[in-house]
């Protein structure tokens, strides 16, 4: 369904001690790193695409955040999930909810909700029961 998303930031090195830990607990593999053109993508390795890309806008402007822009993550099982909001607030990110059911999407929604260090509303979820791990 998707090429690839694209997540603006403007510290290439934070970003990366932000994301790198993040992608590796989701079992993301990095595809490529340019430091000197400030980007990197991740995915699943299986193929090119779809990709998660982190880099400085294009425009050359400075990255922002969008109002109810969010996004989210599939996890395999709850424990990952607590395992990327841990790795989030230690890396530099902002809780925005912690690990839980969410009940009113559906009654196995388990779910984290944080910011990366630029305030890019991130989520990862795990749809599946407890004990279906």
């Amino acid at each position: 369904m998707y090429s690839h998303i694209f997540i603006g930031i403007n510290d290439f090195e934070g970003a990366m001690a932000f994301y790198q830990p993040l992608a590796g607990a989701l079992g993301l593999t990095l595809r490529f790193s340019d430091a000197e053109n400030c980007w990197a993508a991740w995915n699943k390795g299986e193929g090119f695409r779809p990709l998660l890309v982190i880099g400085r806008p294009f425009d050359g402007k400075p990255a922002s955040p969008g109002n109810g822009q969010m996004t989210a993550f599939l996890a395999e099982t709850r424990s990952m999930v607590d395992d990327c909001h841990r790795l989030a607030l230690a890396n530099g990110g902002t809780s925005e909810g912690e690990p839980g059911l969410r009940p009113h999407y559906h009654p196995d929604y388990y779910g984290a909700y944080f910011r990366d260090r630029e305030g890019n509303k991130l989520c990862v979820v795990c749809d599946g029961p407890e004990g279906a791990e």
